[in-house]
């Protein structure tokens, strides 16, 4: 005979089984895009909740009052953000190459909304960051997020989250080592080349004064950058295969420091 019977105890279950859930699908990637509803937003995570309340494994829960309660829920909010953060800082590569690739084609300037963060960022560090978007897709990385969202639950129960600030502090000083190099080496064949043409830019200007590099320059710029863009976004699917690495290596080390 099934029991349909649910207690205050299970409600409490229930609840912090939520804000782990919630604060993950307002953080991670794909599922924080600022053009998704919040209607939406919110019946996923209760949704998933309600698949995850009887996987979940569940320990007797250890407070005295409202006030040890409120510090449960604080650790599971906490424990979320930090689960989906390791995979959201690692789709801010594109960003900076975006910002790299602007700079040295003379877009700056120009400023579109970011589908992850919801910030103002370069025209190019948006198609980077709507490319990896729609790899993501392709790829099922999205499924690999709930995965280990899931599975967080059986490495880090609730209540039991232990913040260990020096390997968090260590883990997120590793990560940041590699996020200039890797989002300068998308951007370094569009930085080798339009280098160099300022350089012959600049020779040319000495020879010939009498012609106005700045005009040529800047629409030079432009096309050749845009060019090399397109000719180099094959290179997206390799740049992408690595992000997805970082990503899963990233969550997975944040969970470690939550044990």
């Amino acid at each position: 005979m099934i029991d349909y019977t649910f207690t205050y105890g299970d409600l409490e279950i229930f609840l912090l089984i939520l804000v782990r859930v919630t604060m993950f699908v307002y953080v991670a990637p794909f599922f924080s895009m600022s053009n998704t509803p919040q209607r939406v937003r919110i019946g996923f995570s209760v949704l998933l909740t309600i698949l995850l309340y009887g996987l979940v494994p569940v320990k007797t829960l250890d407070y005295d009052s409202v006030l040890g309660f409120t510090l449960i829920v604080l650790k599971e909010f906490a424990t979320g953000i930090l689960i989906g953060l390791g995979a959201q800082l690692c789709t801010l590569i594109s960003t900076i190459a975006g910002n790299v690739v602007d700079m040295q084609v003379g877009l700056s300037m120009v400023q579109v909304m970011s589908p992850g963060s919801r910030e103002q960022v370069p025209v190019s560090a948006g198609i980077y960051q709507y490319a990896f978007m729609g790899m993501m897709l392709v790829s099922g990385l999205y499924r690999y997020f709930i995965s280990a969202l899931v599975d967080s639950f059986t490495l880090v129960p609730l209540n039991g989250a232990v913040f260990n600030t020096d390997k968090l502090l260590a883990s997120f000083m590793k990560f940041m080592s590699d996020y200039m190099v890797i989002g300068f080496r998308i951007a370094l064949p569009i930085f080798i080349v339009t280098f160099i043409l300022n350089v012959i830019l600049g020779v040319l200007a000495r020879v010939a004064p009498q012609m106005n590099m700045f005009a040529v320059g800047m629409q030079l710029k432009l096309i050749v950058g845009l060019s090399l863009m397109y000719i180099t976004s094959g290179m997206l699917y390799g740049a992408s295969d690595f992000i997805f690495q970082r990503i899963k290596f990233l969550m997975t080390e944040f969970i470690n420091d939550l044990i």
